[in-house]
C-alpha cells in the first residue's frame, strides 16, 4: 500500500538541480542528460573505470572526523585537528594507500556565510575535510529532532509512542522536510566534488538514508555504497514510519548496503519484500536484490576496532600510570566495568539493579566487587535524558548506602581515551547490557587491552565478557555468557559466574576473543566493504540507465544497451511491407492488469483482436498459462484468433477449429502423488490455494504471507521433486507459484509449433510479434531468437520481441503497461490502412533531387 508522506519532498527541498563550481577538485566530470524518453546517458557507455588504487573515495558521514574549538578572539576561525578515535580515519588503514580520500560532513560550530569559503579552503587544504554547512535551524530539527527522537528509537525498535497519556503522536512531516533538505545539502556538497565515473562515495549511518536517491538522481552511475551502523528493526516495526518506502527506495538507490549482523539484513530484506514486493537471492554467497535490472548487494560484515592504536595506547606512559593508580586504589578487589552513553538503551540501571541483587545473594562477595560504571555523555537531548541520568546517579547512591561501601563507582564522562585504556586493562569482567543497540565496540576494546594490560605482564591472558543478547556484537563473541538485560536475576547469575570462572577458562574465552578482535579489525572490514563495492559497480558502463519516479520515489532503470522502447512508429512500417505475419500475446499482465479482480476482457481488447485477426496476413495468438474452457469462454466473440493454453498444451487455430494437444495423451497418474502434497501445504499456508487444470497443478501463495508463502514454496519444490522423481512432469517455481507441468511444456514449444505449421502450409512467417510480462514468456523470447537462427528455415525479416514492464528480459524492446500494450495493437490496425510514410518521403525526396 503505498505510503501517505510526502513523497515529492525531494522537488520541495531543492532549489537548483545544475550548478558550477570553479574551484572543482578534479577533473570535470561527464555531462549527464536526460533525453525527451527518459534515457539518463553518458558520453560512452564503455568508459573504463580508473585503477581501484587510485580512485578517490568520498567518506561522507554526518560529523567530520575533526575535533572543533571555538575561535578566540580576535581570530575568527575555529581550531580544528584530526579526531583519531573517529571512525572515519580508523577506517582508512583498509583502503589503499595510493587512493585519495575525501571526508564530508558537518562541524558543531555555526560558521558565519562570509567565513564559510575560508574554513572549506583550510580544512580541505589541511585535512582533506570537505564541509557542509547546514542552517542552525534546519540542523537543529534534522539531527536532534527527528533523527535522535524519532529515526534513531525506531531503528532500535522503539515504537513512536507518545510520553503523555494524549496517545501517539503524529509524524512530525516539519522534520522530515528538515531531515530531507539536509540530505539535500550533502547531496549537493558530494557531487560538487566527486567525479561520478571514477569516485567510490561511501555513505555512513542513518542520518543520510535519504542521501543515495538524490545522488542517483542526478548521477546515474555514480558508484555508491552505504553502510548502517545502527540496528534495522523488524518489518512491523519500520511499517510505522510514514516515509518508509522512501527511506527503502533510498537505500535501494545504492550500489552496496552493509549491515552488522545477519538480523539486521534479515529485517532489510523482509522490508523489501513486504513493502516492495522485491525478492532477494544468494549469488555465490552475496546477497542481492534485484531492482529494476540494477543489483543491490547487500553486506553483513561487523565493524571492528583499530587494534594497533588501541595497542600503542595501552603502551603508553601515561596509560601505565593510570593502570597503577587502579590498581592501589582496588587492591584485593574484583573490578567489573561498563563503559556506555548516557542512554535509554543502554541499560545502565538494568546493570546496577543486577548487581545490587548479585550482593544480595552472594553476601561473601560484598565489600570484594566494584561495578565501575564511566557514563559518556549522551548524544541527544530531552527530558527522557534528564530523567536516565537523575535514575541512574539515584540506583548507585541507594545501592551503596544499602551495603555500606562503594559498590558502584559511577563516572560520568567525558573521560580521555587513555583513562579509559586503563580502566579496561584492571577489569576482570566487562559488562555491556543494553537493552537495543548497533554493534557496540566496547567488548572489542576491553579484550584488546586485556591482551596487552600492564597489570598482566608476564601473566596468562584473562578476561570473561558479559554480553547482551540484543547488541549486533553479540553473535562474533562466541565465548561470552549472554543474557537477557531485562531479566535481573539472570545477569546476577552470570556476573557471578564471570567472577568465579576458573582461571584456564577465561583464558580460553579471551584467546578466542581476541583472535577474532584481531583479524577482524577496522581495517579487515574497510578493505572487505572497499573492495565489494568496486565488484557491486563493475558493471556500470555496460547497461543504459532510465530515470523513472518522483521525488524521493525516484529510481533508475539499468538495462542492456539494445533495449528499447517499442513504438508505433518504429513498428508500422515493417508491418506494412511483411505479407505473413504472426502475432503472439500473453493475456495476464499483458493484455489484462495483474491487479484486476475480474480478469474477463474488456471491449476495447476484443475490438483490437477481431481488427488484427480480420486482416488475412495476420496470424494471432494468445498464449496464456490459463485453462482452455476459460479462454475459449472470454474471447468467445473472436471468431479467427487462435488460442494456445496451460503453456501450450492445447492449442486451437480458431473457433471453429478443434483442440490439439501438443502431445500423445498422457496419463495424469502423477496428480494422485502431487495433489495430497499440495493440499498439506495450503492446510499450512494461510492464503495458498491450488490451481487445477487439464494438464497441470499450480500451487498459488501470492495472498500469504510473503517471507512464509516464499519459504513454504523452497519447501514444497523440493518435496515435490523428490516425490516426483521418476514421474514425466517438470516441477518449476514461478512468480508466487509452484507448478507441476507435463515434460516439454513450455510457450517456446509453443512458438516452434506454429511457426513450423506455417511452414508447412506454405505461409512462413516473415513478422513476428511477441509480447509478454512474466518469466513463461522468456521462454517465447528465446525460442524466437533461435527460430531466427534456425538454418533451416526461412529467414524470418522482422522480429519484435517485446516484455511488459522496464526489467531485465531476453526481449529487446518493452512497453510500460498493458495500456501500451492496446495502444501499441490499435497503432498497428491503424498503420495497415495508411500509406507507407517512408514511400512518399522517399518519393519527395528523390523529386528534389
Amino acid at each position: 500500500m503505498p505510503s501517505r508522506s510526502c513523497s515529492n519532498l525531494l522537488d520541495l527541498a531543492e532549489s537548483s538541480s545544475d550548478y558550477t563550481d570553479p574551484t572543482r577538485l578534479h577533473s570535470p566530470r561527464l555531462p549527464r542528460v536526460m533525453t525527451l524518453s527518459n534515457v539518463l546517458s553518458d558520453d560512452s557507455l564503455e568508459s573504463p573505470p580508473s585503477s581501484p588504487s587510485l580512485t578517490r573515495r568520498i567518506i561522507v558521514s554526518h560529523r567530520l572526523p575533526l575535533r572543533v574549538s571555538p575561535p578566540v578572539p580576535p581570530s575568527r576561525i575555529p581550531s580544528f585537528s584530526l579526531d583519531p578515535d573517529s571512525i572515519s580515519i580508523l577506517l582508512l588503514s583498509g583502503l589503499p594507500e595510493t587512493a585519495t580520500v575525501l571526508h564530508v560532513g558537518t562541524f558543531p560550530l555555526f560558521v558565519s556565510p562570509d567565513l564559510q569559503e575560508e574554513i572549506a579552503e583550510l580544512l580541505l587544504s589541511r585535512f582533506h575535510c570537505v564541509p557542509v554547512f547546514v542552517p542552525p535551524e534546519t540542523h537543529s530539527l534534522f539531527y536532534h529532532s527527528f533523527c535522535k527522537r524519532h529515526l534513531w528509537p525506531l531503528l532500535h525498535s522503539q515504537l513512536p509512542l507518545a510520553v503523555s497519556g494524549s496517545g501517539p503522536a503524529p509524524f512530525p512531516t516539519n522534520l522530515w522536510r528538515a531531515y530531507v533538505s539536509a540530505n539535500k545539502l550533502f547531496a549537493d556538497k558530494v557531487l560538487e566534488i566527486t567525479n561520478p565515473d571514477d569516485d567510490l562515495v561511501w555513505i555512513h549511518d542513518y542520518h543520510l538514508m535519504a542521501l543515495p536517491t538524490f545522488l542517483r538522481r542526478r548521477s546515474p552511475r555514480i558508484k555508491l555504497g552505504f553502510f548502517l551502523h545502527s540496528p534495522f528493526p523488524s518489518s512491523e516495526i519500520f511499517k510505522t514510519l510514514p516515509s518508509r518506502e522512501e527511506l527503502l527506495r533510498a537505500l535501494l538507490n545504492a550500489d552496496l548496503v552493509g549491515f552488522h549482523t545477519f538480523d539486521y539484513a534479515r529485517h532489510f530484506l523482509s522490508c523489501c519484500s513486504r513493502l516492495l514486493g522485491l525478492d532477494y537471492a544468494s549469488k555465490r554467497g552475496h546477497l542481492a536484490i534485484e531492482y529494476y535490472g540494477r543489483t543491490v548487494t547487500v553486506k553483513i560484515l561487523p565493524t571492528g576496532i583499530h587494534v594497533g592504536r588501541l595497542h600503542s595506547n595501552a603502551e603508553s606512559s601515561e596509560t601505565k600510570s593510570k593502570v597503577s593508580e587502579l590498581v592501589d586504589r582496588y587492591y584485593g578487589k574484583i573490578v567489573l566495568l561498563g563503559i556506555d552513553d548516557m542512554d535509554v538503551l543502554k541499560g545502565i540501571g538494568l546493570k546496577f539493579l543486577a548487581m545490587e541483587r548479585l550482593l544480595e545473594d552472594h553476601p561473601s562477595l560484598r565489600g570484594k566487587v566494584v561495578f565501575v560504571q564511566i557514563a559518556n555523555p549522551a548524544r541527544s537531548q530531552g527530558t527522557d535524558i534528564q530523567h536516565v541520568q537523575d535514575q541512574t546517579h539515584s540506583l548507585a547512591t541507594r545501592i551503596n548506602a544499602r551495603f555500606g561501601y562503594e559498590a558502584i563507582v559511577l563516572i560520568d564522562g567525558p573521560v580521555p581515551t587513555l583513562e579509559k585504556v586503563a580502566y579496561y586493562a584492571v577489569a576482570e569482567c566487562c559488562v555491556v547490557n543494553c537493552i537495543r543497540d548497533g554493534l557496540n565496540l566496547v567488548p572489542y576494546k576491553y579484550t584488546a587491552c586485556r591482551q596487552w594490560s600492564p597489570a598482566l605482564e608476564s601473566k596468562p591472558k584473562k578476561s570473561v565478557i558479559v554480553v547482551s543478547e540484543f547488541i549486533g556484537c553479540s553473535p562474533s563473541l562466541s565465548g561470552a555468557i549472554r543474557v537477557n538485560p531485562w531479566n535481573v536475576d539472570d545477569v546476577a547469575e552470570a556476573l557471578n559466574l564471570a567472577i568465579t570462572m576458573p582461571e584456564s577458562e577465561k583464558q580460553l574465552r579471551h584467546d578466542k576473543h581476541y583472535k577474532y578482535v584481531s583479524s577482524h579489525d577496522i581495517a579487515y572490514w574497510a578493505r572487505s566493504f572497499d573492495q565489494d563495492l568496486q565488484r557491486a559497480c563493475q558493471d556500470h558502463y555496460l547497461k543504459r540507465c532510465w530515470g523513472i519516479g518522483f521525488g524521493l520515489s525516484f529510481k533508475v532503470v539499468a538495462l542492456g544497451p539494445n533495449f528499447r522502447k517499442l513504438s508505433v512508429e518504429h513498428i508500422s512500417s515493417a508491418y506494412r511491407r511483411t505479407s505473413s505475419r504472426l502475432i503472439l500475446l500473453d493475456y495476464d499482465g499483458t493484455m489484462m492488469p495483474q491487479t484486476s479482480i475480474s480478469k474477463t476482457p474488456s471491449d476495447e481488447v476484443i475490438s483490437v483482436l477481431n481488427a488484427l485477426c480480420a486482416d488475412p496476413k495476420n496470424v494471432v495468438f494468445v498464449v496464456s498459462g490459463r485453462g482452455k474452457d476459460s479462454l475459449s469462454k472470454w474471447f468467445a466473440s473472436c471468431d479467427k484468433l487462435g488460442i494456445s493454453a496451460e503453456h501450450g498444451y492445447f492449442t486451437r487455430w480458431s473457433k471453429d477449429s478443434p483442440w490439439e494437444s501438443c502431445m500423445m495423451p498422457s496419463d495424469f497418474d502423477w496428480k494422485k502423488i502431487a495433489e495430497p502434497v499440495m493440499k498439506l501445504y495450503t492446510e499450512t499456508t494461510d492464503g495458498s490455494y491450488i490451481e487445477h487444470k487439464e494438464s497441470a497443478l499450480v500451487w498459488h501463495h501470492q495472498d500469504a504471507d510473503p517471507d512464509f508463502g516464499s519459504c513454504q514454496a523452497k519447501e514444497l519444490l523440493d518435496h515435490l521433486e523428490n516425490v516426483l522423481a521418476k514421474e514425466p512432469v517438470v516441477v518449476k517455481r514461478g512468480q508466487h507459484i509452484v507448478e507441476v507441468n507435463p515434460q516439454g511444456i513450455s510457450k517456446g514449444v509453443v512458438v516452434e509449433n506454429l511457426i513450423s505449421t506455417m511452414l508447412s502450409r506454405g505461409k512462413p512467417p516473415d513478422f513476428v510479434l511477441c509480447i509478454g510480462d512474466d518469466r513463461s514468456d522468456e521462454d517465447m523470447f528465446e525460442s524466437i531468437t533461435s527460430s531466427v537462427k534456425n538454418t533451416s528455415w526461412p529467414a524470418i525479416s522482422e522480429v519484435f520481441a517485446c516484455t511488459v514492464g522496464k526489467k531485465p528480459s531476453k526481449a529487446k524492446y518493452y512497453l510500460d503497461d498493458t495500456v501500451d500494450v492496446i495502444k501499441m495493437l490499435q497503432g498497428l490496425v491503424t498503420a495497415s490502412t495508411q500509406p507507407p510514410r517512408s514511400s512518399s518521403f522517399q518519393v519527395s525526396f528523390e523529386g528534389l533531387l
